[in-house]
């Protein structure tokens, strides 16, 4: 089991980097990012202490902690920018906060952050055929998301994937503890998002590439 789409507390998550990988660690997963939300703000705040907490945690864990950064609600025209200034800061892995259709995210984030070159969008929400095309030609992974209103455009993303050769990813958007998915619980993310057994297959090692690349 893979997570690359996870907060502590550091932006709004409940948990210290120990005990967020502790209890990923207790579920058996192999890999988990966190990804707190970020702005010009905060990038140089968040990133660094995730990189040297995951340094310290990760000789001591059956799971291994990436350090990532989610980009949230920035304007279109930063979106290079402060990708760039992440990977710079050591983020392993951007995620870029999709259109998602339960907040007012600015029209055209989507195409920027696929733009950017971000690893993961994010709840894409009503995403483009257009932008899923470009999703696929620059290898931006989309996800398949298992947090509440974000879910509701599941079924429309995956559609999307299939017919364009986008590559897709489950995470959990884990704010606290009851939120991490089990390996259970995200093959019905992805089958109720019309996955067959073949595609969330795919999906899994779609994950465990990403993990491979930026660990």
């Amino acid at each position: 089991m893979i997570d690359l789409h996870t907060h502590c507390l550091f932006s709004d998550g409940a948990l210290v980097p120990a005990e967020h990988l502790r209890r990923v660690a207790a579920l058996g997963y192999t890999a988990v990012a966190i990804t707190d939300h970020a702005d010009g703000s905060n990038l140089d705040f968040i990133i660094p202490r995730i990189v040297r907490v995951a340094a310290q945690l990760n000789p001591h864990s059956p799971t291994r902690l990436l350090a990532g950064i989610e980009l949230t609600h920035v304007p279109v025209a930063l979106f290079a920018e402060l990708t760039a200034q992440a990977r710079e800061l050591g983020a392993q892995i951007v995620v870029g906060h999709g259109e998602t259709v339960v907040e007012p995210v600015e029209p055209g984030t989507n195409r920027a952050a696929i733009a950017a070159g971000v690893d993961i969008l994010a709840h894409p929400g009503l995403l483009s055929r257009e932008d899923a095309e470009l999703a696929a030609a620059s290898g931006v992974f989309l996800e398949l998301s298992g947090r509440k209103g974000h879910s509701l455009t599941n079924g429309h993303v995956a559609s999307l994937a299939r017919q364009t050769g986008a590559r897709l990813v489950i995470n959990a958007d884990a704010h606290g503890p009851g939120d991490f998915l089990t390996s259970s619980m995200a093959k019905i993310v992805g089958l109720g998002a019309g996955l067959s057994a073949e595609e969330y297959a795919e999906v899994r090692r779609n994950m465990a590439e990403l993990v491979q690349q930026r660990g």
